[in-house]
């Protein structure tokens, strides 16, 4: 029991911190990472078909991409995202570092990654105003983070100082040539080394839906190829267990799709219901939205029900709603101001928000409808598998689709009547998918 427990604390560590030194912020847990380097690396490749790379002083687990719209994004620490130009800023600074001295000044690092810029074709003009020069700060601040970066003296923040502060920094170039996962040799573009970071290789529908499950709050059934589909009705059970035992994770199965749900909330970067006017506006839209378009008995096909993934939502309703959750609960909950005043802006992070928790989405094409998918890639499933029929079992068109694991999030009372053995009512809440 101890020796299972020490592995899964060191795989869930892994899989939410990719990137773990001997001397950052997990320092305590990197001792288990390093006893059980062998059998995690092993157990990484076989079920997620992630490479780990162990050293004295690091640990990176090299996770493999899910396709366009579905990577981990990174943040200032404002919680604003990063920019293409902030990335940019990221990936000249990191192409620079892994050839740079031990030590050097923060003023050659600028000139050195404005020359990078320049030889990639890359205008980086910003870097010389303000915003521009935050812009940078925050993609060094993220590489202080990860430990590629050590301010010996002074801090990367100098660079916005009006007067142009100078620093010493130290650079850990192995570090550096690690924090990049993706095939970088092998890609033209952005675009194709999105796609080919995703492609999930040998492994085909197998790793794929284990990473789409590990990854992501939930999978609905039609994001998935019908390979993937097949595959996930048949080995569902098993893959649970195996989940369980690996990561401490349990597996919900519905008729609209499957999530792995963390009991003890440690392995995600959202957090739903959550603190702050963003998370608590969006917790109750879901609500709102739930109870005005639930649709009717939806079912599965295999009892004869009709299958509902999604409804439309329609034009217009989200700000009617958000505009009465502001009137109901703003100035009593002390929303922040700033989103009382702009009720746009709140719109654009609430469902920003539930977007990423999968709650919501835009209208678009579908892996089930071959989006996305690597050249060669299994598709079809078996010959004379019968596979869950997805078609049409969310909107089409233009705008926002609720998904049905919105209702995993609205509370609704169900009042039983007494039983001979019990008085009054049975009053309980119940949370459907």
């Amino acid at each position: 029991m101890a020796l299972a427990a020490e592995r899964r604390s060191a795989a869930r560590l892994l899989l939410a911190h990719p990137l773990v030194a001997s001397d950052g912020p997990h320092a305590d847990l990197f001792p288990l990472i390093r006893r059980h380097a062998d059998w995690l690396g092993k157990r990484f490749q076989r079920v997620l078909g992630y490479r780990l790379l162990v050293d004295s002083s690091y640990a990176r687990l090299f996770k493999a991409g899910l396709g366009a719209g579905s990577g981990h994004r990174l943040e200032r620490s404002t919680g604003t995202p990063f920019t293409p130009h902030t990335y940019a800023c990221l990936a000249l600074a990191l192409s620079v570092l892994v050839t740079a001295p031990e030590q050097m000044l923060l003023s050659q690092l600028v000139a050195d990654l404005r020359a990078a810029a320049a030889d990639a074709g890359i205008e980086l003009a910003e870097t010389g105003r303000v915003a521009g020069k935050r812009t940078l700060v925050a993609a060094l601040r993220q590489l202080v983070d990860w430990g590629v970066l050590i301010e010996t003296e002074g801090q990367v923040a100098a660079i916005a100082q009006e007067a142009g502060g100078e620093a010493l920094i130290t650079v850990d170039r192995e570090l550096a040539r690690v924090v990049v996962a993706g095939p970088l040799a092998q890609a033209r573009d952005g675009a194709e080394l999105v796609q080919r970071a995703a492609d999930p290789g040998f492994g085909g529908p197998r790793t794929y839906v284990r990473r789409m499950l590990v990854e992501t709050p939930v999978v609905h059934l039609d994001e998935l190829t019908d390979a993937e589909r097949d595959w996930l009705r048949t080995r569902q059970r098993r893959e649970a267990q195996a989940f369980s035992e690996l990561l401490g994770l349990e597996m919900e199965i519905r008729a609209e799709g499957v999530a792995l749900v963390d009991p003890e909330e440690e392995l995600t970067d959202l957090h739903l219901p959550g603190t702050g006017t963003v998370a608590q506006a969006a917790l109750l839209l879901a609500e709102r939205l739930v109870e005005r378009l639930r649709p009717q008995e939806p079912g599965h096909p295999a009892t004869g029900g009709t299958l509902v993934i999604g409804v439309a939502v329609p034009d217009g309703l989200v700000d009617e709603v958000l505009a009465g959750l502001v009137a109901e609960y703003g100035q009593r909950s002390n929303w922040q101001r700033g989103y009382l005043e702009d009720l746009s802006s709140l719109r654009e992070a609430v469902l920003d928000l539930l977007v990423r928790m999968r709650l919501m989405t835009r209208t678009g094409p579908l892996r089930a409808e071959g989006e996305g998918l690597p050249e060669g890639y299994v598709e079809e499933a078996p010959e004379g598998r019968t596979v869950t029929d997805v078609h049409g079992a969310r909107p089409g068109g233009g705008g926002y689709v609720l998904l049905a694991a919105a209702a995993r999030y609205a509370t609704h009372v169900t009042v039983r009547p007494a039983t001979a053995t019990g008085k009054g009512t049975d009053v309980q809440e119940e949370l459907p998918l």
